[in-house]
Parts: structure tokens; C-alpha cells; sequence
């Protein structure tokens, strides 16, 4: 691929996925914790995540779930939540000329965090 920023990266192509991948994922928490939601909209925030995720440079593939298990039973007065970091489940595939970058983010109980993760690098 034709990278026209490519000059500005003192860094490997390795290197370079993993910081696009960190790019993605610190996006979507910090975008979209606090959005608001029900039962009845679920699916269309997690698409909503999506899409705009997908149409960023080097993404070749997103899965977005927020975790029902997660979700608080107290919706308040006026029968919505707010979406926070350890609602999130996503998964992030970072395709950078032939390095695939495997990234997470989930919450992992024992830290009580959500955390962003590198799962697997592949050369193509």
C-alpha cells in the first residue's frame, strides 16, 4: 500500500500496525464511553462502533460486542445506560503492507480494567 505518512514513521512496519491498532482502540473508548443506550439499541451502537472504525486507514476487520453480563440491572429513572470501558468487547485487525496486528480490547476481571491488548503480529 501507498502510505503518504510513511516518511513521518521513524519505526517498522510491525511497529507501525501495532500504533494504528493503539490509535483504533484508544478511539472508540474515548469516543464512545458515555454514549447512551438500552436493550433496544445494543446492535446498532455495537455497528454504529463499526463503522466508524472501518473507515479508518488500515482496518481490515472489527468486531464490536458490548457485554451483556457487564451491563448493569439499575437503568435509573429513565430506563437507559450509559456505555463504560468494561462494557466493551472488541476485536481489531490492523492490515499495514504485510503485517497483520490481532488487537483487543476486553475488561479483564482480576485487574478490574479495560484493558487494550496485542493477542498476535502475523507476516503475511
Amino acid at each position: 500500500m501507498d502510505d503518504p505518512a510513511k516518511k513521518y514513521f521513524n519505526c517498522n512496519d510491525k511497529e507501525r500496525a501495532v500504533f494504528e491498532a493503539g490509535i483504533k482502540l484508544g478511539t472508540i473508548y474515548h469516543q464512545f464511553v458515555g454514549t447512551p443506550f438500552n436493550s433496544s439499541n445494543i446492535t446498532v451502537l455495537e455497528k454504529a462502533i463499526e463503522e466508524s472504525v472501518k473507515v479508518q486507514p488500515f482496518v481490515k476487520g472489527i468486531k464490536v460486542r458490548i457485554n451483556a453480563e457487564r451491563i448493569k440491572k439499575g437503568k435509573g429513572l429513565y430506563k437507559y445506560l450509559t456505555l463504560t470501558g468494561d462494557m466493551l468487547d472488541v476485536d481489531l485487525v490492523i492490515e499495514y503492507n504485510n503485517i497483520e496486528a490481532y488487537c483487543s480490547m476486553k475488561y479483564i476481571e482480576e485487574m478490574n480494567y479495560p484493558l487494550m491488548f496485542i493477542r498476535e503480529i502475523r507476516v503475511k
